[in-house]
C-alpha cells in the first residue's frame, strides 16, 4: 500500500508552507505499511523555537486555507517539536537539535521516501 494522490498534495501544501518560513531539510515519508491511520510524515526542522513555531504556525495556517482541517496539535508551547496532525498527513516541525536526537528519519529508514516539489522561496 502506497501514500494517496490527495495525501501526497496535502504533504506538498505542508512542505512548501514549511518551506516559506526557511524551514530546513524537509522530507515526506510515506508510512502506510506502518500506520494504518496516517498516510504521510511530512518532517521539517527549524534553527530556533520561534522558527520552529513560525513554521508551524504557517503550515497550519496554509492548510487550512486549502479545506484540510487541523484534527490534533501538541508541543506548541514549548516550541522544540510540534505536531501537527491532518489525517492523512503529520507533520512533525522540529528544532534541529531535537530532530537530530529522535532520528526519526532513522527510525522510518525501512519507509519510502515522498517526492516533495517544493518551491525554492525568494
Amino acid at each position: 500500500m502506497t501514500a494517496t494522490p490527495q495525501a501526497i498534495i496535502q504533504a506538498n501544501i505542508a512542505a512548501n508552507a514549511a518551506a516559506d518560513k526557511l524551514a530546513e531539510n524537509i522530507i515526506g515519508l510515506d508510512i502506510t505499511a506502518v500506520m494504518p491511520l496516517t498516510d504521510i510524515y511530512v518532517l521539517a526542522s527549524g534553527r530556533t523555537e520561534r522558527q520552529v513555531a513560525a513554521i508551524s504556525d504557517n503550515v497550519e495556517e496554509k492548510m487550512l486555507e486549502s479545506g484540510y482541517k487541523l484534527l490534533h496539535r501538541e508541543g506548541k508551547e514549548l516550541g522544540r517539536w510540534i505536531l501537527l496532525d491532518f489525517g492523512d498527513v503529520v507533520c512533525h516541525v522540529m528544532h534541529e537539535e531535537d530532530r537530530m536526537f529522535y532520528s526519526l528519519e532513522r527510525l522510518y529508514s525501512d519507509q519510502p521516501v515522498v517526492k516533495l516539489d517544493i518551491v525554492a522561496a525568494e
